[in-house]
């Protein structure tokens, strides 16, 4: 329901907010420049700065002063009228008042659109549309990163959802503040809400009736500060009855032109002090300053609707449309989906068609359509995603609910798969938290959990062959995910490590084919030989020939090294991994990237713990590599023999002779009595303890089954300091890239 309360209103109102905040944003530039040519002396009071005025300009009527300080004196000569900015300190004229006719025009724009009431009306309602958007934009966000505490996490998603999401968290506290103030002014302007305007002073019935006074003696003018000032208008010349208006911050009164007393006063409200407060902190108009903070907040609007809309897109398109879904009351297994942004629909959609190619009669349903009592399928299955810090998402937010008050029948047999990424804490927690309900209700798991990370296509696949044995029929599962488009590479070098062995290894360098080609030297010139943008963690995917499924590698480089470079160990059997070991320098490939922010050392000077196992030194190395500050970086990797497959043994001595990397600890498991990486942790167990007691930060790059030692090592090193993997994981400090 939250994700329709934000993607409704910004799907509605995309086009009006981009407007409104471009001119706000161009705005918020006109009080700053006012204010530059504007200065006030200390101590000056309202009836010395009229009378250095009336000095200047005998015809002066009225000096105001604007919210961002400047003086303005309206004048009259025989000429005609005239409006000057002056200078407080001496009255001399600074330059003719002319306020400009291109924020003039802006001003239209931002406030009715150039349609008088009716424009007014809609840039209310946008402004209301636009709190509506940063309240459950949010909301989405706390709950996305696991509460308050978590809002400076790094975020997941595709780069359209973290985009959106990174530039909708360092502008939401402008764009609120906005929102709000926008919402009232309108409010105030139609008259929903009251602006605190009131009715003048009761202009005086007497005065002193004697001659008029030198405006610099006047008692009410020498009392008010300049500061305070905003309007003073001159009494009529000849006119015994007139007096002075005089408009200060603190409220609105006449002053004698003989006595100089204070024939009247009426303070401003409370409503109209507040109203006024908020009218400043939206225009900036009096908070300079403030202003250009909200306008630079102001000019990520069109940003936040363009790819607000694509989020939108990619959802709505990652929703298949499901041939031949029978009803639930015909089906004979029930396929129930958990989705956030609908990518998990994707995989529901193949295992669907492959059960209806078996002959089976399937209902395919969100979870929160779940409705057990209807249906006579004793067969369930249900892929869902987990949402934020171990939440359901949004298509089953509902479920846990509804199978409490109506549970399935105990007969029931269900399958649950979960989707997610292990760099969360709760790392498919939702999937965890149904298959203990269906085992509460007394239904029988016909196969156990299977989290997959990042949607991989190779999981999948291979728990489609058992779910097939489960059911006695052949299920061939193969997901085929949209992907970006592919770039050409041409490989530049090879390095071979164990070509004895039966899973030898390969360090593979690529670059842009252009770099390759005939003319490459004007593809230089002409700067198109450029790689893609990523760095050291991110994944290369490859689609090997004779595949839809793209297979992906941790990256060793970043593009600014010039090359793209990853490490592939041949797996039996495995078809890409082939493919690439198979390749000569002068083939081509083609690859396309896919971001992995989270897994990459944070910034600052905190030692880092680089931790891994066979090809998983390949991000690793890329990271020290990369390490030209020379901060603590300390390695601890394993292989199999150092004579064989010692994985970037002369770049690492390099490293380690001008200090990228601080110390290499490495554990060979052919060797004597053979040593695993988490060995070579308990043994140094006191200097991690003093490393990460530091602030150090850990990345572990290699097979799932390394990773799990790793973190049962790591749990027992860090128990004295009262610290867990899961401790360092919640704050950031511990990020895994496993496969």
């Amino acid at each position: 329901m939250l994700r329709k309360i934000h993607s409704l209103p910004g799907l509605v109102a995309a086009l009006f907010i981009a407007v409104v905040g471009v001119t706000g944003a161009i705005l918020s530039v006109d009080p700053a420049a006012e204010r530059m040519g504007a200065s006030l002396p200390a101590g000056l009071n309202v009836a010395r700065l009229a009378e250095r005025v009336q000095t200047r300009y005998p015809g002066a009527e009225q000096i105001q002063r604007t919210p961002s300080g400047a003086l303005i004196v309206y004048y009259q000569t025989g000429s005609g009228a005239g409006a000057d900015q002056v200078d407080p300190a001496s009255g001399n004229r600074i330059r003719p008042y002319t306020p400009s006719a291109f924020f003039r025009w802006v001003k239209q724009l931002h406030r009715s659109l150039f349609l008088d009431t009716t424009g007014r009306i809609a840039t209310g309602v946008t402004a209301v549309l636009m709190l509506v958007l940063c309240v459950s934009g949010l909301m989405l966000l706390v709950h996305r990163v696991g509460g308050w505490r978590a809002l400076a996490r790094p975020l997941h998603g595709s780069r359209s959802q973290r985009w959106h999401a990174e530039v909708g968290r360092l502008a939401i506290a402008g764009l609120l503040i906005s929102a709000i103030t926008g919402t009232y002014m309108s409010g105030a302007t139609f008259g929903f809400v009251s602006d605190g305007m009131q009715d003048e002073p009761d202009f005086p019935s007497t005065t002193s009736g004697g001659p008029p006074a030198p405006v610099g003696r006047l008692p009410a003018l020498v009392a008010t500060d300049v500061a305070d000032l905003r309007e003073l208008v001159f009494p009529e010349p000849g006119d015994a009855a007139a007096v002075y208006t005089l408009r200060t911050v603190q409220g609105d009164g006449y002053v004698d032109p003989s006595s100089g007393a204070l024939l009247a006063f009426r303070a401003h409200s409370g409503t109209r002090e507040a109203y006024e407060l908020l009218y400043r902190l939206h225009t900036g108009e009096g908070l300079w300053w403030f202003g250009l903070i909200l306008g630079v907040c102001a000019l990520t609007s069109p940003w936040m609707a363009v790819t607000g809309a694509t989020v939108w897109w990619q959802r709505r398109r990652a929703k298949p449309r499901l041939s031949g879904n029978s009803r639930a009351r015909s089906a004979e297994i029930l396929i129930l989906v958990g989705s956030e942004n609908n990518s998990t629909w994707g995989f529901a959609r193949v295992l669907h068609d492959a059960l209806r190619e078996a002959g089976r009669r399937v209902c395919t349903a969100p979870m929160n359509q779940a409705s057990f009592h209807d249906s006579p399928a004793r067969m369930v299955f249900v892929l869902t995603a987990t949402y934020g810090d171990g939440g359901a998402p949004s298509s089953a937010d509902q479920f846990l609910a509804r199978l409490a008050q109506r549970p399935p029948d105990p007969a029931t047999r269900f399958a649950v798969l979960g989707f997610g990424d292990r760099q969360f804490p709760k790392f498919c927690q939702f999937a965890k938290d149904v298959d203990a309900a269906f085992r509460a209700h007394g239904c029988q798991p016909a196969l156990e959990l299977v989290p997959i990370n990042r949607q991989s296509s190779q999981e999948f696949a291979r728990w489609g062959v058992a779910a097939g044995d489960m059911l006695g029929s052949g299920l061939k599962l193969e997901y085929t995910p949209v992907h970006p488009q592919t770039f050409p590479l041409c490989l530049q070098e090879r390095i071979d490590y164990g070509r004895e062995e039966s899973e030898p290894t390969v360090v593979l360098r690529f670059v842009a084919a252009s770099v390759a080609a005939p003319g490459g030297l004007l593809n230089r010139l002409f700067k198109r030989d450029r790689l893609p943008h990523f760095e050291a963690g991110d994944l290369a995917g490859i689609i090997p020939p004779g595949s839809a499924m793209p297979r992906f590698y941790s990256l060793a480089s970043g593009s600014g090294n010039g090359v793209l470079e990853i490490c592939v160990r041949k797996q039996p059997g495995g078809m890409c991994s082939t493919y690439l070991h198979g390749l000569r320098v002068g083939d081509r490939v083609e690859a396309f990237i896919q971001p992995n922010p989270q897994f990459r050392p944070a910034s600052g000077k905190s030692p880092v713990i680089l931790i891994g196992a066979g090809t998983g030194i390949g991000p690793l190395a890329g990271f020290i590599r990369n390490n030209t500050g020379k901060y603590p970086m300390y390695l601890y990797w394993g292989g199999r023999d150092p004579e064989s497959d010692f994985l970037y043994e002369p770049e690492l001595k390099n490293y380690l002779a001008d200090a990228r990397l601080t110390q290499l600890h490495t554990a060979f498991s052919r060797v004597g009595n053979g040593v695993r990486v988490q060995t070579r942790l308990t043994e140094d167990a006191e200097n991690m303890r003093r490393l990460i007691g530091g602030g150090g930060q850990v990345l572990v790059c290699g097979s799932s089954a390394m990773a799990h030692s790793v973190r049962m090592a790591l749990d027992e090193i860090l128990a004295p300091m009262n610290l867990s993997v899961q401790t360092l994981r919640t704050t950031g400090r511990y990020r895994e890239d496993v496969f």
